[in-house]
């Protein structure tokens, strides 16, 4: 028998340009519509052979059990195809938690597609979509490779290519926000006085995000981040990422993003995590 080698698996992190909260159903899920893209901050994932499975983190304030969507994703896979999971899975995680970029579902949506490569085990887009969609709502975009727009609770996938790459700023404060929580309070929550929530252009694309609304109400800091990125002239658009604690900014100038990122410390918060990247 042929002996298992070693593999790695990429997860990219997601920017939502724009999130409409259509509904909530009776289930307590919400109706979507969003144009979602990956971005050029990623996540690693390896997979070697073991007696019996292990999963391992480089980040030692991530869960390791069941309540970790990579050891999720490897149990209903290995069910699937009905196989020992005699696997060593190792997670580097590069994308923060609680920020809205979407990285355990990334992670979830990589293990699927590194454990079916490393057993080559063949299951097609349509099963592996099938077992995403048990895992998460916005585990099956990225299975998806590429922009695109996704409807009902985010399963419902569109491919929809950007006409063109996006340079980008990401800040983050040190505290995250619970997509579930902010899901919660959309209903109830009221605009704050000061803050901007109207939809942007640029690009031909608008720019918008209806969970600004309840995660400001709480998070004032956020709203106030927002403000002062939309004031800087090198900034052409300024939205929180999902459902944050995340800001992201297309620059106009990717050259200024150094410069943007002290000031953003200086008069913000000397915490803030800061990534430069672009879209997928």
């Amino acid at each position: 028998m042929k002996r298992l080698q070693g593999m790695e698996e990429v997860a990219p992190a997601k920017i939502n340009l724009s999130l409409q909260v259509l509904r909530r159903h009776d289930d307590g899920f919400h109706q979507i519509e969003t144009r979602m893209a990956p971005i050029s901050l990623y996540d690693s994932l390896q997979v070697e052979p073991a007696d019996a499975f292990e999963f391992r983190a480089d980040d030692p304030t991530l869960p390791m059990g069941e309540d970790n969507l990579v050891v999720r994703a490897a149990d209903l896979f290995f069910s699937q195809i009905k196989r020992e999971p005699k696997v060593r899975l190792i997670l580097i995680k590069k994308i923060p938690h609680g920020a809205g970029l979407g990285g355990g579902s990334s992670d979830a949506a990589a293990t699927l597609r590194l454990l079916n490569r490393f057993f080559d085990a063949k299951l097609p887009m349509e099963e592996l979509s099938a077992l995403a969609a048990n895992l998460g709502s916005d585990v099956p975009f990225f299975l998806s490779g590429g922009a695109a727009i996704c409807r009902g609770r985010g399963e419902l996938i569109e491919v929809a290519p950007l006409p063109a790459r996006l340079n980008l700023l990401l800040l983050k404060p040190q505290f995250g926000v619970a997509t579930p929580w902010a899901y919660s309070r959309w209903g109830d929550a009221q605009k704050i006085p000061g803050a901007e929530y109207s939809p942007q252009q640029f690009a031909g694309q608008v720019f918008v995000n209806d969970l600004e609304r309840p995660v400001f109400e709480k998070f004032v800091f956020l709203a106030r981040m927002k403000t002062w990125l939309l004031a800087q002239p090198q900034i052409a658009v300024a939205l929180m990422a999902g459902s944050g604690s995340t800001m992201f900014a297309i620059l106009r100038d990717r050259a200024s993003a150094d410069r943007i990122i002290a000031k953003a410390r200086g008069e913000l918060d000397p915490a803030l995590w800061a990534f430069v990247c672009e879209t997928l």
